[in-house]
């Protein structure tokens, strides 16, 4: 395997990682309370959620890519 796979699928494996956790945050009771007062994520939910789906793009675009 190459490095440009070997580094695509850790992209791709934070990535998913970082969705999954910035989705978890954004159901909790104080991110939902903070999006209800103020119509949007907090910043931290909103770097999780934005850094993870570019990094799962990245990743699966290097991973896949000859």
């Amino acid at each position: 395997m190459s490095n440009k796979k070997i580094i695509g699928l850790v992209c791709l494996i934070v990535g998913i990682a970082l969705l999954y956790f910035g989705y978890n945050a954004s159901q909790s009771v104080t991110e939902t309370v903070s999006e209800t007062l103020t119509g949007r994520y907090t910043d931290e939910t909103m770097i999780m959620l934005i850094g993870g789906a570019v990094a799962a793009v990245v990743g699966l675009v290097l991973f896949l890519k000859r």
